[in-house]
């Protein structure tokens, strides 16, 4: 019967899952409700898991956002575009800070002096503009700056660099030299395969053809031989992204090999059936201009512009070469748009956000140069409290996902505290044993309230649900009576005890 029955300190100290009998998870919190309360002469008579499944996650969700402690936080060094994205399990933010040198939090406050609007694409005239061959890549010319080798310019993604990071001696790579994307591929004999192996990289970036039928694609590209076999470089549109396994081997019963070489990835089709890429060898020369017209993406709202480079070989270790560039990537749609458009340059920030953040903050009234904290010669009158501070100030943007900081706050370090639901994963889905009863009362109350044979009994549940979420918020505030005490020490009024 013992919880901790087979379980020894020598387990529990040399693992890693410090403090965790304070939880129960979810799951248990199930079976016991249908063990307890469910069945023959008890509160209710029948009821599926699935049913009681449903409610115990409600029940997790709700408690999550105003009794249990399911703040999570995320840091980040803020960069140049002074964008934070949200978290994918993020509800809602609780607290925004700056850290300075010695570890202390900074509160950022919201601003509501601007916002980053939908930005509407219009003609000269000021009509709203619906136009043909309209631009879906952002950063077809890879122009945006970049940083070190291990990021492509936003918001194009990559494969992970595989082995050492490196541009100049590892296995493969992909970064933007002089505008261009470029990639860098050497092929290998080794861990047993003697027939050649070497890695299919790939990049790639998600864009919006919710309003498309058919879409055109081109670029510039060129593909050169190395001592060991032909580059191969392909780019088109795909529904996923590219393969994480970047292992492109020749020797197919040796080991299996990633799917970025296939031309199979590409699993959208243009006129003819042909599938939706287009390919350069060497043969074709350098720097040729290719493009594949009506690319049928009408059955979806999202599809990934895609870019595939790999080396094919003959089995021995070749030197590391520049076998592949890319430039120009574009795709455009086909007839002219029936919804909105953003305006060019744009799409994600508005010129109201864009000329914001490049000033300095009105929020942010002055500094502690001096005695006076005031532009108006020391009237402190109507003086904001939320702006007498230079900490800086960040807007969260809904429609895109994303936190947008005010310019003093780039290249420092920024703490979210966020809210999430605690059903991100199966190892959150658990309930601090405070508030176990509260789960049981929250269940039992939603089952017989959405029955028919249970309303008699709801205006009792009803409170008993209540009165137990007050119970566990009582019990998780943590108030220590010592730690209450030192505060109040702290207060004019001196404490007897």
């Amino acid at each position: 019967m013992g919880l901790l029955d087979g379980t020894t300190n020598k387990d529990y100290y040399q693992g890693n899952n410090y403090g965790n009998y304070q939880f129960t998870s979810l799951a248990d919190i199930i079976n016991q409700f249908m063990v307890v309360y469910v069945g023959e002469n008890k509160i209710i008579p029948k009821a599926s898991k699935v049913d009681v499944a449903f409610h115990a996650q409600r029940a997790l969700r709700e408690l999550s956002f105003d009794t249990f402690k399911s703040v999570k936080s995320q840091q980040i060094d803020l960069p140049p575009t002074l964008v934070m994205p949200l978290p994918h399990d993020y509800v809602n933010y609780t607290k925004l800070s700056c850290v300075d040198s010695a570890g202390i939090k900074h509160p950022l406050y919201p601003t509501n002096s601007t916002s980053n609007p939908f930005q509407i694409m219009q003609e000269n005239d000021g009509e709203y503009s619906f136009p043909e061959e309209l631009e879906l890549v952002v950063n077809g010319d890879f122009s945006a700056p970049t940083l070190a080798y291990q990021t492509l310019p936003p918001p194009w993604g990559r494969n992970a660099i595989p082995q050492i990071n490196n541009y100049t001696t590892q296995y493969a790579t992909v970064k933007v030299l002089s505008e261009v994307l470029t990639f860098r591929h050497r092929t290998r004999t080794s861990h047993g395969d003697t027939s050649g192996w070497g890695h299919a990289m790939s990049c790639w970036q998600l864009i919006d053809v919710s309003d498309q039928d058919y879409v055109d694609i081109s670029a510039t590209g060129s593909a050169v031989d190395m001592t060991n076999g032909p580059g191969v470089l392909r780019f088109g549109l795909s529904t996923n992204p590219g393969d994480s396994n970047t292992k492109n081997l020749n020797d197919q019963t040796y080991a299996d090999s990633g799917t970025n070489h296939l031309p199979e990835i590409f699993d959208l089709t243009a006129p003819g059936g042909v599938g939706s890429y287009i390919e350069w060898r060497s043969s074709d020369g350098t720097n040729v201009s290719k493009e594949l017209l009506k690319v049928d993406v009408k059955a979806y709202s999202q599809v990934y512009v895609l870019v595939v480079s790999y080396q094919e070989f003959s089995g021995l270790n070749g030197t590391f070469t520049i076998t592949s560039t890319l430039d120009n990537v574009s795709v455009t749609n086909s007839y002219a748009s029936t919804k909105l458009q953003p305006a060019v340059g744009n799409a994600s920030e508005s010129s109201t956000w864009n000329s914001y953040k490049a000033n300095t903050p009105s929020e942010n009234q002055d500094d502690y140069q001096d005695d006076t904290y005031w532009k108006m010669n020391g009237n402190r009158y109507g003086l904001d409290p939320q702006h007498a501070q230079t900490n800086g100030s960040f807007y969260i943007d809904p429609r895109l996902g994303r936190i947008h900081f005010s310019s003093n706050i780039s290249g420092k370090t920024v703490i979210l505290d966020y809210i999430s639901d605690s059903l991100g994963t199966d190892a959150e889905m658990q309930v601090h044993k405070f508030a176990e009863d509260a789960m049981y009362k929250f269940i039992n109350h939603a089952m017989l309230s959405g029955s028919s044979y249970g309303q008699p009994l709801v205006p009792r549940l009803t409170k008993e649900k209540f009165a137990a979420i007050r119970k566990a918020k009582l019990r998780l505030s943590n108030i220590k009576l010592e730690e209450l005490t030192q505060i109040l020490r702290g207060k004019s009024k001196q404490i007897k005890h």
